[in-house]
């Protein structure tokens, strides 16, 4: 049954809006990756001065192999990877010597290499530096107080995870956690929460809301588990027994095999949700609101026997449920259900009062009342034209099968543009918010695509060029008469 616009309200979009979806790792500028300096607060303005009231982002968790925030070492700690260099020279962590070693070069996408190789350890410089001339300073130690829930955790797997040359957790010989590194751990994520805080209250002076994303899972080889191997499903050696994925779908005919644990949820309900808690509370001092990525696994979760070669041969479990959002409390969340769903997914979301998710590259396919086509969009969703896992709009309309171009056509006739017709089509949906990604809103092909489901190799790397950031921040003012007209119309 389709939702009116004005019948449907969260705390999460009170009323409704427009963003953009681009990782910080992505912004263009002088070093070997896009981080929270200059570029991040110039596209903020750019956004405020469009129109935008949101600015969507991925995890922002140290990564590891893979290099995939959805694959967060940490679900609390922040990816050094995005500290502004620039600010620690200032500060007098780093020199400019120092710093003119890991400039970005003619490749204008990410090399995870040079970051391991060359930034990773000019960051250790600046951790150790930094470790030392705040030792003793209020701040700082206010930071390690409030935060020591889960920082202490973070910084000790830190050091051992280098004193054991950054083997897989299961392997590891010293167990004694070196202090010095772990006060320069504990220095990265004091000088990571200031940087981003910064850009957080700087969105707020230009009226920009941050909308985070919550991974539904935690890394195999990353601190949480180890510090919480209560929560999971695990053997004596504390090895998964069973491990994430989702079956063959629109991305993988294989599935998609993920490998995070899976959680124990009884015990997740016998302390009413607490690490949960704890974890989203969290990611709200950094956003105004968050995603919770694959909100299908709070209704039922595909669980792979550990070890399968991929994700067909799982089977379908219960998960928490309605306990789980309740346990929540009355939070601006945002429920991501996409995919194959079982009929007591929708049940759920619409039990917790959360908006879902629509993309517009789904909805060309398939019966005439396809949730994701424009005409079917309803009140309660954000709709997208894409999100990180698809191609980019025009990437996925260089590719589109003869049914969807026929209900392409039908939807908008003979038009010259069919991207910026969809775009158009999309902002006057009735959704509650409308997010486009960046590389759309430029109109790049599929070299631009940022992750493709199912392929762990070349993910993540996409870079804007520093023509293209000028050319999005030039253009982004021009959106604002769009979407002031899309709001009226579905006012």
């Amino acid at each position: 049954m389709a939702v009116a616009p004005s019948a449907f309200r969260c705390r999460a979009f009170p009323q409704r809006s427009a963003g953009v979806l681009l990782h910080p790792t992505a912004l263009p500028g002088p070093g070997l990756i896009g981080t929270l300096g200059a570029e991040a607060h110039r596209f903020v303005e750019a956004l405020a001065a469009g129109g935008f009231t949101w600015w969507q982002v991925c995890p922002l968790g140290p990564t590891g192999y893979g290099d995939s925030p959805y694959q967060a070492l940490s679900i609390f700690a922040g990816n050094p990877y995005l500290l502004d260099l620039v600010d620690l020279k200032h500060r007098g962590f780093l020199t400019s010597a120092e710093t003119a070693q890991v400039q970005r070069g003619a490749d204008h996408h990410t090399d995870y290499g040079r970051l391991w190789h060359e930034l990773r350890p000019l960051l250790k410089l600046a951790g150790a530096r930094a470790a030392q001339a705040l030792s003793n300073e209020a701040s700082f130690l206010q930071y390690q107080a409030e935060q020591a829930p889960w920082l202490k955790a973070w910084c000790q797997f830190s050091a051992l995870r280098e004193q054991n040359s950054f083997a897989a957790p299961s392997t590891w010989t010293v167990t004694v956690a070196d202090p010095a590194l772990c006060a320069e751990a504990a220095a990265l994520q004091f000088l990571f929460a200031e940087q981003w805080q910064a850009l957080r209250a700087h969105a707020q002076r230009h009226g920009i809301r941050l909308l985070g994303d919550e991974p539904i899972y935690v890394s195999a080889d990353g601190c949480d588990v180890r510090a919480h191997p209560q929560l999971f499903q695990l053997d004596a050696h504390g090895r998964p027994t069973a491990v994430a994925g989702v079956p063959p779908d629109y991305f993988a005919e294989d599935g998609q095999l993920w490998g995070n644990p899976l959680y124990d949820w009884t015990a997740h309900v016998a302390d009413g949700f607490a690490w949960w808690r704890a974890r989203v509370l969290h990611d709200l001092q950094l956003f105004d609101a968050v995603r919770i990525d694959h909100f299908r696994g709070l209704c039922d979760y595909w669980s792979v026997p550990a070890g399968a070669p991929n994700a067909r041969g799982g089977a379908w479990h219960d998960g928490p449920g309605l306990a789980f959002t309740q346990a929540m409390g009355d939070l601006p969340l945002v429920a991501e259900d996409l995919g194959l769903l079982s009929p007591g997914v929708d049940i759920l979301r619409h039990a917790s009062g959360l908006p879902g998710m629509a993309v517009l590259q789904f909805g060309f396919g398939g019966s005439a009342d396809n949730p994701h086509h424009p005409d079917n969009v309803t009140a309660d969703r954000v709709v997208y034209t894409g999100t990180h896992d698809n191609d980019t709009l025009c990437g996925w309309l260089a590719t589109t099968t003869p049914e969807e171009q026929a209900n392409l056509k039908e939807l908008l006739g003979a038009v010259d543009d069919v991207a910026a017709a969809l775009t158009t089509a999309v902002l006057r949906t009735p959704a509650v918010c409308a997010i486009l990604p960046a590389q759309d809103l430029l109109g790049l092909g599929s070299e631009a695509r940022f992750n493709t489901p199912g392929h762990p190799q070349g993910n993540w790397t996409w870079r804007l060029t520093d023509a293209e950031f000028a050319e999005l921040t030039r253009s982004l003012p021009t959106w604002r008469p769009r979407l002031a007209q899309s709001q009226r119309l579905n006012a």
